[in-house]
């Protein structure tokens, strides 16, 4: 089965979301479901996918939050730079970035319902974001300043790629923030820069109020 038209997945998103707030974030708007598992299995259906991941482009994650909240509150790790937003989802991040001044912001994720999220969620809040569905962690450090990942260590094969990537990525001068609410494959001896108790859902989460902190890679690490 072919992947569905970029009008056609925008569409997708726009009949099984709704776009809102997000929670103690008012001004960035997403379309965001209510229900994980409905979405997850429409989206298989869409794609043609037997197996399907769950829809991280549908809702604002508790790594990603923290992310937004600290760019949000320290506008200058972005402001006039090179932003790349890697596993985007709904791009949370790529979005916070470009209100805080960022000088571009390019999304990655190889979800194709991804990149529609990204484009309408872009749209609504008044910013541009480009999108790409490489796996740019075969590649070597890209050319940007900075690297946003919001909760990219839940899953222990994806965690090892991207923490080599992204280490690779530090060591090579560009800016790394990691978001993360304390997932299993967080490798120590990161240097954290803030923490926050953000708002999610139980859908996705044990608890509504989740801890969840922004790191990056220590100097010379």
């Amino acid at each position: 089965m072919s992947t569905p038209s970029p009008a056609n997945l925008r569409a997708f998103v726009r009949r099984n979301t709704r776009l809102l707030p997000v929670p103690d974030f008012p001004e960035v708007r997403l379309y965001q479901s209510a229900d994980v598992m409905a979405v997850m299995h429409l989206a298989g259906s869409e794609l043609g996918q037997a197996d399907p991941a769950l829809p991280f482009w549908a809702f604002p994650w508790a790594g990603g939050l923290a992310v937004a909240r600290y760019l949000a509150d320290n506008p200058a790790e972005v402001a006039g730079l090179r932003v790349l937003d890697i596993a985007s989802g709904s791009g949370l991040c790529a979005i916070v970035a470009m209100k805080s001044g960022a000088a571009w912001a390019h999304a990655v994720d190889i979800d194709p319902l991804s990149e529609a999220a990204v484009w309408l969620n872009a749209r609504s809040n008044g910013v541009h974001v480009g999108f790409s569905r490489d796996d740019v962690l075969r590649d070597p450090p890209p050319g940007c300043d900075v690297i946003l990942a919001g909760d990219v260590c839940y899953e222990e094969t994806m965690a090892a790629r991207m923490l080599a990537w992204l280490g690779a990525s530090a060591r090579a001068g560009i800016r790394v923030l990691i978001g993360d609410p304390g997932r299993a494959y967080l490798p120590p001896g990161m240097e954290r820069l803030a923490a926050y108790e953000v708002r999610t859902t139980r859908e996705l989460e044990d608890r509504e109020i989740r801890k969840a902190a922004v790191y990056t890679f220590p100097a010379g690490g």
